[in-house]
């Protein structure tokens, strides 16, 4: 039996509209929340459902990051009463907390793609709760759209599409004129200052100046934004031996290993402060206690596909009006406070008003394999926010008939099935099944590990000296990284592969499997 409190402590500004929520969910199956960062949408409106009388199976609450699925379903135990695992889990790439008991599940919205393909309907399932979808990241509008297609055929599925920052009469109108709640969340004052860019100093000189000119005039913690892990790096190089007394570095990013990443979210103990270095990682979903102190440098680095190469490469780019109100509110979030930004005023209503979807950039060779696993050939029979663009679907399709994985009418073949199973990209994850006939599949996944999760191995252009050092890497973010492609490899071989191959296939030779088109 499970416990729900009555009241939650400390009172979050989305408390005034649970009884909304509640209402409206058991008048209709669909609901469009809109509330501002900082009001306790997250962890507030799952707990809110655990008693709802239509729930009879399980709350799926689905992140765009890691790190924030984690972070909320330690969150949500803790208001419990209860250890992650019980009540309260998630599950995210590498790393997963559920138990038989588990009824809310934070999970990652790849995890949640998976889940749907493999089981259309979510027949365990009560609601699915997409939070902070303004990200509108690629797994993020291809879930919604197969959530929306399987409750064509189940009225009791619930869904709820959350965020901060949303256009929430267009995503009403997907979801079938549902329902729009609104909470005006709690935002303490924030002084915006502004820093003209030296274009005689390096970006990353410009941000340590500016964050150790900050923490001298102001009190509390910083959250520093920068592009990448390279930025990142350089800044605390720059901050290294200059920081006030009492004050600690603390990098986030994806390729952290869990206890780095729950050690930059962690408060700190007065009188000692902490500068976070962030990627857009800590942009949303995340509250990070003590921080009232925020320096954007108003980049940002997005994927971006080149069709010429079939590759996709990260590009650094302006962050855009949302994403940098977004970052301005992190500093506002517990107290007063102050955002400095590395750009004049004038240049902010130059900024693009949002981010650009995923879908619309994207290579969408793992979407059209996504939707020809459940017999999907055309994405227009599907309730996309943004349709994915008829050419690049082209491309996508001729990619999957390259690599053997939907026949000359757009079905799925034999070879699609088992690619589908693998959660990599497709090229990926046909380099990994061809490589079986060479006595290569733990080569493959081992390489499909390093190429997936950045920073494994290090950063060599020599990819045998990368896959040395990820399998010689005692750390547990690499181990855990081994027994993942381990059971890549396992799910292609059908045996025992724990042992990594001594086939006598160089790795070049084995990635050039991923581009049988070349």
């Amino acid at each position: 039996m499970i416990s729900i409190p009555d009241r939650f402590s400390p009172p979050l500004p989305i408390d005034a509209v649970l009884d909304d929520v509640r209402a409206s969910l058991a008048a209709s199956p669909r609901l469009v929340l809109v509330a501002a960062p900082g009001a306790g949408k997250t962890t507030r409106v799952p707990l809110a459902l655990l008693g709802a009388p239509w729930r009879q199976g399980k709350l799926l609450v689905v992140e765009p990051r890691r790190i924030a699925a984690r972070a909320a379903a330690a969150r949500m135990a803790e208001s419990l009463g209860e250890s992650v695992g019980q009540t309260v889990g998630y599950r995210v790439r590498m790393d997963s907390k559920v138990s038989a008991n588990t009824v809310i599940e934070v999970i990652t919205e790849g995890v949640f793609t998976r889940m749907i393909v493999e089981d259309p309907l979510l027949e365990s399932v009560s609601a699915v709760l997409f939070d902070e979808f303004h990200e509108r990241s690629l797994d993020g509008d291809l879930g919604l759209a197969l959530a929306l297609d399987g409750a064509a055929l189940r009225d009791d599925l619930r869904i709820v599409v959350m965020s901060a920052t949303l256009d929430g009469g267009r995503v009403a109108s997907l979801l079938g004129d549902a329902p729009v709640v609104e909470s005006a969340g709690r935002a303490f004052p924030v002084e915006t200052r502004h820093l003209d860019r030296d274009p005689l100093l390096r970006f990353e000189d410009q941000v340590a100046e500016a964050t150790l000119r900050a923490l001298r005039e102001e009190a509390g913690s910083a959250l520093v934004f920068l592009p990448g892990q390279a930025e990142i790096r350089r800044v605390a190089e720059r901050l290294e031996g200059r920081l006030p007394a009492g004050v600690r570095l603390a990098p986030l990013y994806g390729a952290l290993t869990s206890a780095e990443q729950d050690f930059a979210i962690r408060p700190c103990r007065p009188p000692e402060r902490k500068v976070v270095l962030a990627t857009a990682i800590a942009e949303t979903s995340l509250t990070i206690d003590g921080v009232r102190l925020v320096i954007d440098g108003g980049l940002s680095r997005v994927p971006k596909y080149e069709p010429d190469t079939g590759l996709t490469r990260l590009e650094t780019v302006r962050v855009s009006r949302a994403s940098a109100d977004q970052r301005r509110g992190r500093a506002g979030r517990t107290e007063p406070g102050v955002c400095w930004r590395l750009w004049n005023e004038g240049q902010t209503a130059a900024l693009q008003p949002y981010s650009t979807p995923e879908i619309l950039e994207a290579d969408l060779s793992q979407l059209a394999l996504d939707l020809a696993a459940v017999g999907i050939r055309d994405p227009a029979t599907l309730a996309f926010l943004d349709p994915p663009p008829k050419p690049a679907w082209r491309e996508a399709v001729e990619l999957l008939r390259d690599l053997d994985a939907l026949d000359d009418d757009g079905r799925i073949t034999t070879e699609g099935k088992a690619l589908a199973r693998l959660p990599l990209p497709p090229r990926l994850a046909h380099m990994i099944h061809r490589a079986v006939e060479f006595g290569a599949a733990r080569l493959a996944a081992d390489i499909a590990a390093i190429l997936t999760e950045q920073g494994l191995g290090g950063d060599a252009t020599d990819l045998a000296a990368r896959l040395q050092r990820f399998r010689a890497d005692r750390g547990q973010r690499a181990a855990d990284a081994r027994t993942m492609a381990a059971r890549w490899a396992k799910l292609v071989e059908g045996g025992d592969a724990l042992a990594p191959s001594s086939a006598p296939l160089a790795p070049g030779a084995v990635l050039a499997l991923a581009y049988p088109d070349r």
